[in-house]
């Protein structure tokens, strides 16, 4: 997605569902642009915003399909349950995803492909919801007619999370912390049931089956929509016939990783406007919003990145870091300024959830109920889950008799390189769907 589209969704946003919250130049981000100088020096502005993590990557442009055609067109729907009970055996009434779907179910239900949405991210994975809007969803080079996952092979499903960060994004449907139980008719809170992805796996699967899907020809997704992918492959071995998680980290969280998903949300809970959870109908925690998500940015990428886009230069070419104590080097502002861009559409206590989930999973003791095939694609710079941990995965599930192929994304891109350059893979992926 490109930044101008960010920037327009993010408008409609502010005059659609923005009219409690007083205007901050700190936090909206309707006039809210940037620069990011490039080796030569010069200087890029780019609107910064909401849910895709196009929105973390200050200065990485959308990638561009080497597919020319007709845009992919799809429309977000609701998919609902009366009732669902958690893993943890809590009920939750009312529950409801947003979802969209790509290409046509045929006959015999067995060409869907599930794509599984990563930590920041919503269900638009591919596509335009109107013919004129500027950029398209986030694996919108890999998704579509002619790309490795056809559309005119394959019926596309994606769909929101529970506890889906992005609340206060017109276009994401989603139920946790924030949306209102029906018993007190107040927002959850913290009294929201602990959800681990598996969760909304099996909301997910209850989806599909109502699209009369009877078969999955594959499932795949980036960082936490890998975590989907392989709890898909656990919990329905005899529905799913392939997987790619995509910068995974496994088979499960390492607790390295557990301590980071505790740092991603930390800032929110160190905001005394967070108050336990209990901000509705208040001032929210923007502050610790802003900076989350500010450590999230930086934590998914690598510093050989960050050096070659910004290196030391100043983020004001007439304020000197050394020069006083507030003036900054262009990596630190920038970073800052996507993470103020972004709390304006996110909502504080699904983020802590959403970290939660993350760190419940491990299916190791479950690896050898997998019958699926599997192609790992990890992202050589990925700090968050080094390929490492992908190969891990592949050699241990190989051990038990299991097909399990890794294909590493080269470049500098740190983790985001599994969204913004998975085109990297489509080959590989395109003949993965192919077997």
């Amino acid at each position: 997605m490109t930044p101008k589209l960010l920037f327009q969704r993010l408008s409609f946003y502010r005059a659609k569902r923005h009219k409690n919250r007083a205007p901050s130049a700190k936090t909206t981000a309707t006039n809210f642009a940037f620069t990011v100088h490039t080796k030569k020096g010069i200087y890029m502005k780019f609107f910064r915003s909401l849910a895709l993590v196009a929105a973390l990557s200050i200065g990485a442009l959308s990638t561009v399909s080497v597919y020319a055609q007709t845009p992919l067109m799809t429309e977000k729907k609701v998919f609902e349950m009366p009732n669902y009970t958690t893993f943890g055996g809590k009920a939750i009434k009312n529950v409801k995803v947003g979802y969209e779907t790509y290409g046509k179910l045929n006959a015999t239900g067995d060409n869907a492909i599930f794509i599984a949405h990563f930590y920041s991210g919503n269900s638009h994975a591919a596509g335009k919801y109107k013919a004129a809007d500027v950029g398209s969803g986030y694996w919108d080079s890999i998704i579509g007619p002619g790309k490795p996952i056809d559309t005119d092979k394959f019926f596309v499903i994606s769909a929101d999370t529970l506890s889906n960060l992005n609340t206060k994004d017109p276009m994401v449907t989603t139920t946790g912390p924030s949306s209102i139980n029906p018993d007190t008719g107040k927002p959850y809170g913290m009294s929201f049931p602990v959800v681990a992805m598996r969760d909304s796996v099996r909301v997910h699967k209850a989806l599909v089956d109502s699209l009369g899907v009877k078969k999955l020809h594959a499932v795949a997704g980036a960082s936490g929509g890998s975590v989907q992918a392989v709890e898909w492959t656990v919990l329905y071995p005899d529905f799913v016939d392939r997987a790619i998680p995509v910068i995974s980290p496994g088979l499960s969280i390492s607790p390295w990783a557990v301590a980071l998903l505790d740092i991603w949300v930390a800032p929110i809970k160190a905001d005394p406007k967070w108050n336990n959870g209990d901000y509705y109908g208040k001032a929210e925690p923007l502050e610790g919003i802003a900076l989350a998500l500010k450590t999230v940015t930086i934590t998914t990428r690598h510093w050989n990145w960050v050096e070659k886009t910004f290196g030391y230069k100043p983020a004001d070419a007439t304020k000197p870091p050394a020069d006083a104590i507030n003036n900054r080097f262009a990596s630190e502002d920038a970073f800052t300024k996507a993470g103020n861009a972004r709390a304006v559409t996110t909502d504080a206590n699904n983020k802590i959830y959403m970290a939660k989930a993350n760190q419940l999973f491990n299916v190791e003791d479950d690896a050898a109920k997998i019958k699926a095939k599997f192609l790992f694609i990890p992202a050589q710079s990925d700090l968050v889950f080094p390929p490492e941990m992908s190969q891990k995965a592949a050699a241990k599930l190989r051990g038990l008799g299991k097909s399990a192929d890794v294909f590493v994304i080269e470049g500098d891109g740190g983790h985001l390189d599994g969204v913004l350059a998975v085109n990297k893979a489509a080959e590989v992926i395109r003949a993965f769907l192919a077997k």
